[in-house]
């Protein structure tokens, strides 16, 4: 199960650069655990920290004014590059709910969908405009509607946007596939009962194995 996602309001934070890769937003040398949490503390790893481990405070996430952040928006191609599961995890640890890019890599925008982060695709000139927005007021604020489809900066200005209708119905449910899965549990073992009996009691008399 993943967290139902509701409407909600957070600082929002940017990554102005195109082909953000997962190495980049989990650097493979902390994907030694398979559960999801703790990832966070690494996201960005190579942008927030210098080489003697302190915060780089010319990083975004590291200013005082993005601190809670929980919108992400970057350029086109987000989380290109390797599958691994992990950069949606990292995200999501951290605390983002959304990501708002012009385009995301496949694996990754399935990967998110998993864990309940919303990846929202907007146009480049509007993606630059968010960004804007951002820089123009200290604090700003996005509010990201799921029922509706709408978001709504703190200084009123407005978007809508569109995402595919069963991950929208699944992400407000909280379910996810396994969830689905286990709903149709009764009609999994009907059409198993239904169904001849194990391969071992079916196999052609002449087959001979060697």
């Amino acid at each position: 199960m993943v967290k139902s996602f509701e409407t909600f309001s957070a600082v929002a934070a940017y990554l102005d650069r195109p082909n953000v890769d997962t190495d980049l937003i989990i650097p493979k040398q902390f994907l030694k655990k398979i559960e999801r949490s703790g990832f966070g503390a690494n996201l960005f790893n190579d942008l927030r920290f210098l080489p003697d481990g302190s915060p780089d405070p010319g990083f975004i996430l590291n200013q005082p004014r993005y601190q809670g952040a929980g919108v992400l928006v970057s350029r086109e191609n987000f989380g290109c590059g390797s599958s691994r599961e992990h950069a949606a995890w990292a995200l999501e640890d951290y605390g983002f709910k959304t990501v708002i890019a012009p385009s995301f890599g496949d694996i990754f925008r399935n990967n998110s969908f998993k864990v309940g982060l919303l990846l929202i695709e907007q146009p480049d000139e509007l993606v630059s405009e968010i960004i804007e927005r951002i820089e123009r007021n200290p604090g700003y604020t996005l509010e990201v509607d799921l029922a509706n489809q709408t978001l709504e900066g703190s200084d009123g200005w407005k978007a809508t946007f569109e995402i595919d209708p069963h991950r929208r119905r699944s992400l407000l449910a909280g379910i996810d596939e396994i969830a689905q899965t286990l709903a149709l549990q009764d009609e999994i073992n009907a059409y198993e009962e239904s169904h001849q009996e194990p391969w071992e009691a079916v196999l052609p008399e002449r087959l001979t194995f060697y």
